[in-house]
């Protein structure tokens, strides 16, 4: 629902604080403060917006891109799937995509009073956390392939140099 429609504004206009789009300005930041606040760069930042990861809250008259709680929030969730987890941000795109389209879910059902159509909504949902998993057992099998990869060479290292020692005793002897 438009913020404007939920405000009771139809119209479009704007109330006493407002920016462009409805919001009030009171806990919108400037790029450079939502950097600092998510311990990322500006740069990191418009190039989240250009991969269409984020889009900023508002836009000054001036064009400059102003961040709310929610879009910091998002850009932390970003950098935890990409640190904690490894996923890289084509990846992060699609999680994203899933992850609103719950939030979404969650809306709907909430809003609805028919359980058919909450059932359907249920349905939807277990669709989409089933793919999350698929992509999250994805991950876990590359992980998984690479911790073996390791495995396998520190075993023939270890191999190795048992070898050697042993053909260093030999020669000893």
């Amino acid at each position: 629902m438009p913020v404007a429609r939920a405000l009771g504004r139809d119209s479009g206009e704007r109330g006493p604080g407002e920016l462009d789009g409805g919001q009030d300005d009171g806990g919108l930041r400037a790029i450079g403060q939502a950097a600092r606040e998510c311990g990322v760069s500006v740069r990191a930042l418009r190039y989240y917006q250009e991969m269409g990861l984020i889009m900023p809250s508002r836009h000054t008259s001036g064009g400059n891109r102003l961040y709310a709680d929610s879009d910091l929030a998002r850009v932390r969730r970003i950098r935890e799937l990409q640190q904690l987890l490894g996923f890289n941000l084509d990846e992060i795109r699609g999680i994203l995509t899933i992850e609103d389209q719950l939030a979404a879910y969650r809306s709907d059902y909430h809003a609805s009073v028919d359980e058919s159509d909450r059932v359907r909504i249920g349905d939807s949902a277990l669709e989409a956390y089933a793919e999350l998993r698929r992509e999250v057992e994805r991950k876990i099998g590359r992980l998984t392939a690479f911790r073996d990869e390791i495995d396998s060479r520190v075993e023939r290292i270890l191999l190795r140099r048992e070898q050697a020692e042993d053909g260093a005793v030999t020669a000893e002897r």
